[in-house]
């Protein structure tokens, strides 16, 4: 079973559709006790920081997570969340992949970064297969992951970021997949067919 958080976010139809347009039926749960049925979750996320820790932290979501030993995958904010802390509202986060999340630098373009963008494959790995420098993603954010040995994929928006990142059996991407045509379908799948 494929479980998607409801972290009461905007996001969570969209995710579900894009998973159901692959033939899988996930299942929005709303509580920790079904999580121990779950092959995979997906942690959604749109929104502030401090508001989406505050759902986990008062949906006693955080030692479910902890304890999850199968694929684990953060979307946008939720994959902020899996990260040790973030700057938007400098809280401490899931600290299930290293790195801190910080404010983009984007110079004299325009903030939230939105629209497309490439992503750049630095190593290879099961979430990033059959995806190249001239795929295009669709991004919307302010806060990104700061590039370490838990980046498999970058993009550039004034300053580079991480995209992709993973670290043992917790992933995450920064992008929306569920609203990245084929390229996205592609990198779902790569998680459904991701093995530990």
């Amino acid at each position: 079973m494929l479980a998607i958080i409801d972290t009461g976010c905007a996001n969570i139809n969209s995710v579900r559709f894009a998973f159901e347009r692959l033939g899988v039926t996930p299942k929005v749960i709303t509580n920790v006790d079904q999580v121990q049925s779950a092959e995979r979750i997906i942690l959604p996320g749109v929104g502030h920081a401090s508001v989406a820790m505050d759902r986990l932290i008062s949906g006693n979501w955080l030692d479910a997570i902890n304890e999850f030993e199968r694929p684990i995958m953060g979307i946008c904010l939720g994959m902020q969340l899996l990260c040790e802390q973030s700057s938007e509202g400098n809280i401490k986060t899931l600290n299930k992949i290293k790195g801190n999340v910080s404010q983009l630098d984007v110079g004299q373009l325009t903030s939230p970064h939105m629209g497309w963008n490439n992503l750049n494959v630095l190593k290879p790995h099961a979430l990033t297969k059959g995806i190249t420098s001239e795929d295009q993603v669709y991004f919307v954010h302010s806060f990104a992951h700061q590039i370490n040995e838990c980046t498999f994929a970058t993009t550039k928006y004034g300053q580079s970021f991480s995209a992709i990142i993973a670290q043992d059996n917790i992933a995450g991407m920064q992008f929306h997949p569920e609203r990245s045509a084929k390229v996205g379908a592609r990198l779902l799948q790569n998680f459904l067919d991701w093995q530990i």
